[in-house]
């Protein structure tokens, strides 16, 4: 037993488990990547290759709060590294020096990655606040935030219940959200302050229970900042611990198929999977973020995006490194036959919608596996949602704000920045969205691991709450109170609120990193991979790089190609290479 067991129960309130001390941040997550090998169905447990991980970074925690998420993320990325390493000796390239090496500086910089990109030698922050990368991006967002009502729709709001706040989410479409919380959309309030303070005296006066039905009557998003004691005592916070955190299922009721092996790698790229093909549809960050690990690693990406729905236009930098895009309407019976003809090859179909939606296309678990089947060949399924693969919850729609208030990851950090009123807010950075994809990788590359040497076909199912609650556990603990006083005075973190929309607190992270950790973000600091003609009117696009890397360069996880915007290409006439 550590010197910080047993933690010190409830210090930022019920179901809390904070540590006694502190643990240098490198020494902390190996023993968090540890917890969560020793827990991973299928997971190695050879000490020789486990070894092979090396963990360097800051000493101490460079993001604000006491929740753990750089180290839990740095496991996560460590893992993958080791997958790749046992998939890179299966296609004869054993090499029992080779090293693992993942800096949680970099992990926590992964989480801003949207941030941290540059454009002709600009940081994408400056160009943002310019306003001259609006003419660089094709326009996708269809007006989501284009008032700051509808901006300030998605935050975290006081309820009539002075002991308890609500999640609200305009989920891209504000207009809908506000009207039925009695706000006039189209009343002209020009400061995003006062679009706040006017969404909350419109929530202050509405009941938990209020808020909570009219969007389970109307099919929003929101959610009650629960504590993550209600939260595990909940239902759904049942359902989903049931599971294990890296959740790869082989599925016995597929028709049987043989071990697919990897083939031999190319002299012409060597990376792990260089040569598996993926299917992805997915919006926003945390199923993109699958594809582009994925993508690192080798395998051949392209990403279908529903031309109708809107999605972030600033993801494009860099949320679609390594992939090829197009648009497909499911509606369209002729561009569904399309991805239906990319599916007959693949070897991962990544989907991010909700589950029971897929069987009305052809595209839910059972179809792919019938696919599979009738090829001869398994393939690897992987749905990312906010809420788990089952229980009564598993349906609903939900985002990383969601998430992070359901888990009870907004109820710890309001706690932790000793605001009045029990005022919740999210932790800094699109925490959750980014592991969830780090989580869904490390799944696929479990799953292409054991379809090479066992066959058959395999589900993954990654979610933004289970990464919350993960974080959240006991045996990962909370940094105590002083470290997280001594994280804020080191970076002069400026004010987090509820109302904060989580692009905001990015920001306000971004420019902490810059006061204090700003060398590492020049592009020339040899965190970026650059390239120097891209689909952004053929300016050098510079991108942070994978965490993970492997000490022989050429397997090591990198793009060839750099981010293009949605639907570059026609989908018709499209294939694998």
């Amino acid at each position: 037993m550590s010197s910080l067991e047993p933690r010190l129960p409830d210090v930022y309130g019920p179901g809390t488990h904070t540590d006694r001390g502190f643990v240098p941040v490198q020494q902390d997550t190996e023993r968090i990547f540890r917890l969560i090998a020793s827990q991973t169905p299928g997971f190695t447990q050879d000490e020789s290759l486990l070894s092979k991980v090396k963990f360097v970074g800051e000493e101490f925690p460079v993001i604000p709060g006491p929740i753990k998420a750089v180290p839990v993320a740095a496991a996560l990325h460590a893992m993958a590294g080791v997958i790749a390493d046992e998939i890179l000796t299966l296609r004869g390239a054993e090499n029992k020096e080779r090293q693992i090496t993942v800096n949680t500086t970099h992990a926590a910089f992964w989480f801003g990655c949207i941030a941290t990109a540059f454009v002709d030698g600009e940081d994408v922050v400056s160009t943002v606040k310019s306003g001259k990368l609006k003419k660089l991006l094709p326009h996708w967002e269809q007006g989501w935030v284009d008032t700051a009502l509808k901006y300030r729709a998605t935050g975290l709001y006081p309820t009539s219940d002075p002991k308890v706040w609500y999640s609200l989410h305009g989920s891209m479409d504000a207009t809908p959200v506000l009207k039925s919380i009695g706000v006039d959309p189209s009343e002209p309030i020009a400061s995003n302050e006062d679009a706040a303070a006017h969404i909350a005296r419109h929530t202050s006066n509405l009941t938990p229970e209020k808020l909570e039905f009219n969007n389970l009557l109307n099919g929003f998003c929101g959610s009650i900042c629960f504590s993550p004691k209600q939260w595990n005592e909940s239902e759904m916070g049942k359902s989903l611990a049931a599971h294990p955190f890296v959740n790869v299922k082989a599925q016995p009721q597929a028709i049987p198929t043989p071990p697919v092996a990897f083939a031999p790698l190319d002299p012409s790229d060597k990376r792990p999977l260089a040569g598996i093909k993926v299917v992805e549809m997915t919006r926003v960050i945390a199923g993109p973020q699958i594809g582009t690990m994925l993508a690192s690693f080798g395998a051949e990406v392209i990403r279908i995006n529903p031309p109708h729905l809107p999605d972030i236009n600033i993801m494009q930098l860099t949320l679609n490194a390594g992939k090829r895009t197009i648009a497909i309407d499911l509606r369209k019976p002729e561009e569904a036959k399309i991805l239906h003809s990319l599916l007959a090859e693949a070897d991962v179909f990544i989907q991010g919608f909700r589950m029971n939606k897929m069987p009305k296309y052809g595209l839910g678990l059972n179809d792919i596996l019938k696919l599979a089947g009738e090829r001869g060949r398994g393939i690897v399924y992987v749905s990312e949602n906010c809420y788990g693969p089952d229980g009564y919850y598993a349906e609903r729609p939900g985002w990383q704000q969601i998430a992070d208030a359901a888990s009870g990851a907004a109820f710890v950090t309001g706690r932790s920045l000793k605001l009045p009123n029990n005022e919740a807010v999210l932790p800094s950075l699109p925490i959750s969205d980014m592991t969830t994809g780090v989580l869904g990788a490390v799944g696929t590359l479990l799953a292409l691991r054991d379809r090479a040497t066992k066959g058959g076909s395999y589900a993954v199912h990654s979610s933004l709450t289970a990464v919350n609650t993960f974080a959240l556990k006991p045996e990962v603990g909370l940094y105590p109170p002083e470290v997280v006083a001594k994280c804020a005075d080191r970076f002069q973190w400026a004010e987090m609120r509820g109302s904060h929309h989580v692009l905001d607190l990015l920001v306000t992270v971004w420019d902490g990193w810059k006061r204090v950790l700003g060398g590492h973000l020049e592009e020339k600091s040899g965190w970026f991979q650059s390239f120097e003609n891209s689909a952004f009117d053929g300016k050098r696009l510079s991108i942070l790089k994978p965490v993970a890397t492997l000490s022989d360069a050429k397997s090591s996880p990198h793009w060839t190609t750099p981010s293009v915007p949605y639907a570059y290409e026609k989908a018709e006439g499209i294939a694998f290479k």
